[in-house]
């Protein structure tokens, strides 16, 4: 027995040295050809590299903006689409202060500009503090010590997911199914008010007869800046809803029941929020302030 598995090895090695190379070197590249149609088709069949369901290039964008009764616009406003998804930024600029409209430039400026460098999903978020960090710093630098600043509002939209952040009192709403949910909290004086009644310590009264109640308490500009309101994780958007970004002048002058009549009638976004604004222009209000919405329609 021995003796015959001396001499069958040999044969092997003398058959294989036998092989032309260039037999061998086709073999070995016809193996990795198939290697690399595996691997493919692997890739297209997972969940993860799928594309989503609702492009976030087809997503329609309108927006309206009235100056009002003031001398200034100071909200300023802009919203880009890209292969990272969309985004629209809205900052109001402190009409109490000076420099409002400085404010509100630099502020969104800073956010579309920091915005482009965002390459993939997992930095969205960490955009949004980044950018009202160096927003911030760059209007209080401007600012010299004089007085100013501006609130803003910020979304990213990829898919259906809703990424936001924002600070002083403008707002972030989500229209569905003929209800408005609010996304973000107001930073004025109100809602500490308001944690202070439901704690018991001063009555619902009192809390609403507080004439300070629209002071705002954080925005960008503000030398004691606390960190802007970002959401945990994405809102999960549904498909027909409608992400509005409003300045005080819009939602402080047009009711819910207004706002949802110019969603309803319209055909657009675009129209939309130009409903909305020529309802506003129509009050004609003594001391109108500046508004601006932004309307987003998920697909």
């Amino acid at each position: 027995m021995n003796g015959k598995t001396v001499q069958v090895k040999p044969m092997i090695m003398m058959r294989l040295m036998d092989i032309p190379p260039v037999i061998i070197l086709l073999a070995f590249l016809a193996v990795i050809a198939a290697l690399l149609l595996i691997r493919r088709r692997l890739l297209v069949n997972s969940p993860a590299e799928a594309e989503p369901a609702h492009s976030v290039q087809e997503l329609p964008i309108g927006n309206g903006q009235t100056i009002g009764a003031r001398n200034e616009q100071d909200d300023y406003f802009a919203s880009a689409e890209t292969p990272q998804g969309v985004v629209a930024v809205l900052a109001d600029g402190i009409s109490g202060l000076s420099n409002g409209r400085m404010a509100s430039t630099v502020a969104v400026t800073t956010f579309m500009r920091q915005f482009m460098n965002v390459s993939a999903e997992k930095e969205i978020a960490p955009f949004i503090s980044k950018a009202a960090r160096l927003a911030n710093s760059e209007i209080l630098r401007q600012l010299g010590g004089a007085s100013g600043g501006t609130t803003l509002v910020v979304a990213v939209m990829r898919g259906l997911k809703l990424y936001w952040g924002a600070v002083g009192d403008s707002i972030l709403l989500i229209y569905r199914n003929g209800d408005f949910i609010p996304v973000n909290q107001k930073h004025t004086y109100a809602t500490l008010l308001e944690e202070r009644y439901l704690s018991g310590e001063i009555s619902k009264e009192e809390a609403l007869a507080n004439p300070q109640r629209k002071q705002l308490i954080n925005y960008l500009g503000y030398e004691g800046y606390q960190e802007m309101e970002i959401g945990e994780k994405p809102f999960e958007l549904r498909q027909g809803d409608k992400v509005l970004l409003c300045s005080d002048g819009l939602y402080n002058t047009l009711s819910e029941v207004e706002m949802e009549e110019a969603l309803k009638k319209s055909q657009s976004p675009h129209e939309a929020a130009e409903y909305m604004i020529e309802a506003i222009e129509k009050k004609r209000l003594v001391n109108q302030d500046n508004a601006t919405v932004i309307v987003l329609e998920v697909w």
